[in-house]
């Protein structure tokens, strides 16, 4: 008797990839980390081992802990970009429940700040640089190049989401990407605290932000930076005010002519993070000098 035609295993159609799980795929071989949203734009829950932070790791998923738990544990400190681990169990199976993509912002490089009305969109409008942007259910998503700390509710309906956070991944959005500006990392800052300043750093120089650079050598600057790291660094004692008058000092000289770059802000941070400083003491700092000087 005539067997019935076999399809050989190799050429059997493969089932097609869940949408978002390529979309994941997608967005991993570019370096986004990615992780699966459940009903309510939720992440999935620890798996037995992991809950009740029985693992050790992870505390209210506020710091990426030792945890390598393999399943979709721990939200955005779970999130991958590996394509081995995005197509396994269990994340394949989780993918198939998935109903939406999440992504690290953070982890890209990358700050969401989340618009959620048309007040908050309006406001954007006139204070922020304009960026890529994405339509959400609400609002918008306008997306800057550059990583801060998350703050939920920054602003009447403004949440900012970069760092040990996670963001819905709805499509690639429209215009050029900017770099993350002052004023959206400012936001972060949660009720700092008062620091009484040094009587003459209240001396501020004439002269507007954008104007004609009066310093006129990068030399110049770059030794003042220098001279204000090693002012942090060698400090033995009251590190903390030491940090906020050197920080005052090159503001008052250096802060209205726009010739401050990330890159020189970020030197001081890092002297400072050195000698034992948080990064959120940096940023208070920062801003309540900026403050002081009214910039």
């Amino acid at each position: 008797m005539t067997q019935p035609a076999t399809i050989p295993r190799a050429s059997r159609p493969r089932p097609p990839l869940p949408e978002h799980r390529r979309t994941a795929l997608s967005l991993a071989v570019n370096g986004v980390p990615v992780l699966p949203l459940r009903r309510g734009k939720v992440p999935f829950g620890n798996c037995p081992a992991c809950a009740g932070n029985a693992c050790g790791g992870r505390p209210n998923m506020k710091t990426p802990g030792p945890c390598h738990c393999p399943s979709v544990c721990h939200a955005w400190a779970a999130a991958t970009t590996d394509p081995d681990v995005i197509t396994s169990p269990p994340w394949a199976e989780a993918w198939h429940r998935a109903v939406c993509v999440g992504y690290h912002p953070g982890g890209a490089g990358l700050t969401v700040v989340d618009l959620d009305d048309a007040d908050a969109i309006a406001w954007a409008r006139t204070a922020l640089p304009a960026t890529r942007s994405v339509a959400t259910t609400r609002g918008e998503h306008w997306i800057y190049r550059g990583t801060m700390p998350s703050r939920n509710a920054a602003r009447p309906g403004v949440d900012i989401k970069s760092t040990m956070a996670y963001a819905r991944y709805l499509g690639p959005g429209t215009g050029t990407l900017a770099d993350l500006p002052d004023a959206v990392r400012a936001m972060a800052v949660k009720d700092p605290s008062p620091v009484r300043p040094a009587a003459h750093a209240a001396v501020v120089p004439a002269g507007t932000g954008g104007g004609e650079c009066p310093h006129r050598t990068p030399a110049y600057l770059d030794r003042g930076i220098a001279m204000a790291e090693q002012r942090i660094t060698e400090a033995s004692s009251a590190v903390h005010a030491t940090v906020y008058r050197t920080f005052l000092a090159v503001l008052s000289r250096h802060g209205r002519c726009g010739c401050l770059t990330d890159a020189h802000v970020t030197r001081l941070f890092t002297a400072a993070q050195s000698k034992g400083e948080t990064l959120r003491h940096c940023t208070d700092a920062w801003t309540n000098a900026r403050t002081t000087l009214g910039l």
